[in-house]
């Protein structure tokens, strides 16, 4: 059985299948990664704190300590690090899940059978590389907390979690590009072009509006999504920092996840019935 074929009857189900059968099997698919993922905790904590946890202590504590940053740096770095945590952890476990699934495993052909619309098997790679960057922005919140002596509100919990998910989904829609347009052999090449310069011109580690006096940078960056997420959590949880308008932040994010998914679901229509 060729793939186009392989996948050709399970599409024609879906077409004539009820909406709430889809949506079990949805429902199903998802649990079935998040279990996979709950048997792998402990690499999932290794992922979700080592990095980010050596990023606030050397710029948060050691160059505070040292006397090259103040005190008030806290404020800008955390925020920006956990906004960093959920997109690059939802872009990452989309992205080399569905490289390895189109060059070796073939795990996706399980998928592509099941009685669901093909679009419905794409939204849920989002959905899931989403929930784990969210988990990993939530699970990091409390440890930077500790390790910078800093502290929010209660109140700000509710925005701060609707920030960090919108990021989640915004790193997962770029990541399901990334994975339906990359071979297994370019993997090294997508890291070095695409994941480095979405890491450094993210505004994680500074405000995007600080950059006027260099505005060619400051360009850059506010082309890349990562940055609304980060200016978008510093607007929520430390206001007193400058940062760009939260309206603008929301409608930037809520537009890069429409533009991106609508883009990496083509994508992924494209590989499954190769």
């Amino acid at each position: 059985m060729t793939a186009t074929t392989a996948t050709e009857a399970p599409t024609a189900e879906a077409a004539t299948a009820p909406a709430t059968s889809q949506l079990h099997t949805f429902g199903a698919i998802l649990w079935r990664d998040v279990f996979v993922a709950l048997r792998q905790f402990p690499t999932f904590i290794g992922q979700a704190i080592i990095q980010p946890f050596f990023t606030l202590f050397v710029f948060g504590v050691l160059l505070s300590d040292a006397g090259y940053v103040d005190g008030d740096y806290s404020a800008v770095l955390l925020p920006g690090v956990l906004a960093l945590n959920g997109f690059l952890g939802g872009m990452q476990n989309t992205a080399l899940p569905l490289v390895v699934d189109f060059s070796y495993t073939r795990e996706i052909e399980d998928r592509l059978l099941s009685p669901i619309s093909l679009r419905l098997v794409a939204v849920e790679k989002i959905l899931f590389g989403a929930l784990y960057g969210f988990v990993a922005s939530l699970m990091m919140t409390p440890v930077g907390m500790v390790l910078l002596d800093l502290s929010w509100p209660i109140s700000k919990t509710v925005p701060a979690l609707a920030i960090a998910g919108l990021g989640a989904l915004a790193g997962a829609s770029i990541g399901l590009c990334l994975g339906t347009s990359v071979s297994s052999d370019k993997v090294d090449v997508m890291f070095t072009l695409v994941l480095m310069p979405l890491l450094f011109t993210g505004s994680t580690q500074f405000p995007l509006v600080a950059l006027d006096e260099v505005r060619w940078f400051q360009v850059i960056c506010g082309a890349n999504p990562l940055s609304y997420a980060s200016e978008g959590m510093r607007a929520v949880t430390s206001p007193n920092v400058e940062h760009v308008p939260l309206p603008v932040t929301l409608i930037v994010l809520v537009g890069s996840i429409c533009l991106f998914a609508a883009i990496g679901i083509r994508g992924f229509l494209r590989r499954a019935q190769a």
